[in-house]
């Protein structure tokens, strides 16, 4: 080897290694890039588990306990085998053992059976009459149930789809989804910051919409003691008290509860305003003013 030949194969090797370097590097701080992504992307998804939290606890929304089934204790207990153990190992042993044999066709099974030299798998255990170890399916539905590749020996086996995948694409769409969740909970937020009765209207104005439906339920309570005074079910005293003090304080109370049951925002801080004042006067103004316009009704139509 000349030493021109061995100059241009130190050079090559020595670039080979400074980018194997460079690609190490490169390597290293995008790893560096994901890790510090992650952790962030983990603090934010903590963050939004506490807020879900506060927000389920503001507006009274009971969690599902920790660990529990779908189906419930009662589904457990119907089913007659034992939960765990070696009660479930030797029972699911006797049932592969019991299906293989069955399955292809060595020989009669030894499993308490129908009687014809057959087990009857699932069917067999009591309290699951009728139901088939294993389902049958079409011909056609069983070519499509799952995906074979087959081997040089014939025998079909799942075929195994193994895709790569790019960890900055799943942490962009992980970024992405929790961009979507911070949107919905800040809408949630909203939602639950407004009350529901007249949620778009201001507290002010749902104030006096309530007392005055108050009052004005209180006013049609008044003409109807008004038409039993007429024909001598009420006396003159009871119907002054009742128009003067009883009905309109009805009222008051009645939108009082209402604006702090249905008028209250789920998430609040501190109480929000009833305006006592004005719903007094409402209610203390409006029903003896329905009384005074019924009589000016009835004296204009005399």
């Amino acid at each position: 080897m000349s030493f021109e030949e061995y100059a241009a194969l130190a050079r090559q090797l020595a670039e080979q290694r400074r980018a194997g370097e460079q690609h190490a590097a490169t390597e290293s701080a995008r790893r560096r890039d994901l890790h510090a992504a992650v952790d962030y992307l983990q603090q934010r998804l903590t963050a939004q588990g506490h807020r879900l939290d506060q927000l389920g606890r503001s507006i009274r929304v009971d969690q599902p306990p920790a660990g529990s089934a779908p189906g419930g204790p009662a589904e457990a207990a119907g089913w007659p085998g034992p939960p765990s153990g070696s009660g479930s190992a030797s029972g699911s042993g006797s049932a592969s053992g019991s299906g293989s044999a069955s399955g292809f066709g060595t020989g009669p099974s030894t499993a308490p059976g129908t009687g014809d030299g057959g087990s009857d798998g699932a069917a067999g255990v009591p309290g699951r009459a009728g139901v088939g170890a294993y389902p049958e399916l079409p011909a056609g539905e069983a070519r499509l149930a799952l995906p074979t590749a087959v081997s040089p020996a014939g025998v079909g086996v799942p075929a195994q789809r193994a895709a790569a995948v790019d960890p900055a694409v799943e942490l962009e769409l992980a970024r992405r989804m929790a961009d979507e969740a911070d949107r919905h909970g800040q809408q949630a937020e909203l939602l639950a910051q407004r009350p529901a009765l007249l949620p778009t209207w201001s507290p002010l104005a749902r104030a006096v919409a309530v007392y005055a439906a108050c009052g004005a339920a209180a006013g049609v309570l008044v003409l109807a003691l008004v038409l039993a005074s007429g024909v001598g079910m009420v006396d003159g005293f009871t119907l002054g008290a009742w128009i003067c003090a009883g009905l309109p304080a009805v009222a008051f109370f009645g939108g009082y509860l209402v604006l702090g049951r249905w008028g209250r925002p789920a998430m609040v801080t501190g109480t929000p305003p009833r305006y006592l004042p004005l719903g007094f006067l409402i209610c203390f103004l409006l029903v003896p003013m329905a009384y005074c316009a019924y009589l000016l009704l009835v004296r204009g139509l005399r």
